[in-house]
């Protein structure tokens, strides 16, 4: 898709908010992807040409980082954490459950182009292992049974609520939400739970507190 000139000024406006306007080319291509559902050509001959820099070096950034995609990634975006503790807790099976599903592997479109799965080397989410998310949402605590309901009932076109979040909305929401942080949603849903906080109830509990800092080492 050809990136319209209302996108090239989201552009612009993006990079006037950086002291080096190429600090700007992360969120730019969230919005490529925003308006594209992948990083296409179009999309980073924009980016280059908005920065004032080559499209090979937009391509490499594009290409490093594992949240930008260079196929369609679809409606939703699953991520399912195989890292260690994820995986030992049940991530692996998780996966391969939802892999059965979608009949695809990691790094995939299923065939409807209603979903893409990923393996998620960390969600930084370890409290809840195993986690998934959905359009970088999360899912706490799932399990193989319960990570395909939510994928049957985002199939369905029912609503589902994210664990700590808002309702999942789609891929293209979110990756603008990622370069328009201030989306509205900010309070919805539960950001933290007792079992996240349980380290720090038996700190006050037990009177401890973290070491002081000594004066003059503040840096």
């Amino acid at each position: 898709m050809t990136i319209s000139e209302a996108t090239r000024d989201q552009m612009r406006d993006l990079a006037a908010r950086y002291p080096k306007s190429r600090s700007a080319l992360l969120p730019m291509l969230h919005l490529v992807q925003s308006v594209d559902n992948e990083v296409t050509a179009d999309g980073i001959n924009a980016c280059a040409e908005v920065l004032g820099i080559t499209s090979a070096e937009v391509t490499a950034v594009a290409t490093f980082y594992t949240m930008y995609k260079r196929k369609p990634v679809g409606k939703h975006h699953v991520g399912v954490c195989t890292n260690t503790l994820c995986g030992l807790l049940g991530g692996d099976a998780v996966f391969a459950a939802l892999s059965e599903r979608l009949g695809i592997g990691s790094n995939e479109p299923s065939a409807d182009g209603e979903f893409w799965l990923e393996r998620i080397e960390c969600q930084a989410a370890c409290t809840h292992a195993p986690v998934m998310t959905v359009d970088w949402e999360y899912m706490d605590d799932v399990t193989p049974a319960s990570a395909v309901d939510v994928v049957d009932r985002l199939a369905r076109g029912e609503q589902v609520a994210s664990t700590r979040g808002p309702v999942i909305r789609d891929f293209q929401a979110t990756e603008h939400t990622l370069v328009y942080p201030l989306d509205g949603l900010v309070n919805e849903g539960e950001a933290v739970d007792g079992k996240m906080l349980v380290g720090l109830r038996i700190a006050q509990e037990r009177g401890m507190s973290a070491a002081s800092v000594p004066a003059g080492d503040a840096s």
